[in-house]
């Protein structure tokens, strides 16, 4: 019997040397086409015209850019010390398309690449001084996202970097936990309990890989699922962070994202979200986390297509852009400038299908 590959091996796109270069030139191709088509309908109708959102994108990741240092960090706050801000602000210049060997971003993106291979600890952490698991499963997200993109010395560091991040997050999972919080994540790799915020990103992180041929074991989506659905309040409709209620306006858009991308776009609890979200979406500028929750509500909405989606994002747009400062951040004190930006903008630009894990199924809005 040939020996089985498994996820920690270099090769995560299981299709050796071959298959990986084929899926480079894909990825790279379709997000320079993808890139070049974004500028004209992708932003579905709003009270605001297509140009509008589309500068305010680019005056966004304009002043991103302008912030990163030449090692690859941002400002000098907390953006310049949490390898998940400066995954977050890779993703950002993603979602418009702008990739690795373009310019005028792609050099930032490769920057981020190069910053977080050199910060892994030797075991495979990426959690880094500050941000802990969320940290370190949005900068594996942004490493299986940006994978198969890059030039072949950056390639290398992914294929170095990738396989033992994924280690970390599939380890922590296993972790033996209560029947409450088996098949989620916390704040530490050795966490005995679990939230539902950080457990959202590892999943993301691993549906990610996944879809990009990392030998992810199906049982670890399926138990992460689970635990998705553990936090779902059936009678309400939303989703809580370590409970059923608890941050629901912030978080129910992360249970129809998580379940949607995990191919539950059948399961009672997506309709019931949606029909939360949509009563409660005008509460997030409420919210101490205004921003994350409109990131979830916008990926989450868009996987399920139709009015919804629409009625959110014209809120959205018309909402946000005015607030956009004359320098192009966004800033209500929600954490670090660069963290807040970042996350605006990845929430603008969902309609423009850019990165991978966010694909939507096109026959939603025909159901």
């Amino acid at each position: 019997m040939p020996e089985e590959k498994g996820v920690y091996d270099t090769d995560i796109t299981g299709g050796g040397e071959r298959g990986r270069a084929g899926m480079r030139i894909k990825r790279v191709m379709a997000g320079i086409l993808l890139g070049a088509l974004a500028c004209r309908g992708a932003v579905e109708r709003t009270g605001l015209s297509d140009e509008e959102v589309d500068k305010a994108v680019e005056r966004g990741l304009s002043w991103i850019a302008r912030g990163q240092l030449p090692d690859g960090t941002f400002g000098n706050g907390q953006a310049q010390n949490t390898s998940g801000i400066w995954a977050l602000c890779g993703m950002a210049f993603l979602a418009r398309g702008h990739v690795p060997g373009t310019e005028p971003y792609g050099p930032v993106v490769e920057r981020i690449v190069t910053k977080l291979a050199e910060v892994q600890r030797a075991d495979g952490y990426l959690g880094g001084n500050d941000g802990k698991m969320y940290s370190h499963c949005i900068a594996t997200l942004f490493l299986s996202e940006v994978s198969g993109m890059v030039r072949p010395d950056l390639q290398a560091k992914i294929d170095g970097a990738l396989p033992r991040a994924l280690k970390i997050i599939l380890d922590a999972q296993k972790v033996e936990k209560d029947a409450n919080n088996k098949g989620g994540w916390r704040y530490t790799p050795e966490a005995r309990d679990s939230d539902f915020s950080c457990s959202g990103w590892a999943l993301m992180s691993l549906r990610s890989a996944r879809l990009n041929g990392a030998q992810i074991p199906p049982e670890a989506i399926k138990n992460a699922v689970e635990y998705v659905l553990r936090r779902h309040d059936e009678n309400q409709g939303s989703f809580g962070y370590t409970d059923k209620q608890s941050h629901a306006v912030t978080l129910t858009g992360a249970g129809l994202l998580c379940l949607s991308l995990c191919g539950e776009h059948g399961n009672p609890a997506v309709g019931r979200a949606a029909r939360f979200l949509m009563q409660k979406y005008e509460e997030l500028p409420k919210q101490n986390y205004c921003f994350y929750g409109m990131y979830y509500a916008a990926q989450g909405l868009f996987q399920l297509g139709g009015n919804e989606w629409q009625t959110f994002s014209r809120w959205m747009y018309d909402t946000w852009i005015p607030q956009q400062k004359d320098e192009g951040y966004w800033d209500r004190g929600e954490q670090d400038r660069y963290y807040q930006t970042a996350m605006v903008v990845l929430a603008f630009t969902v309609p423009y299908r850019q990165l991978p894990i966010y694909q939507r199924d096109e026959t939603v809005d025909e159901k």
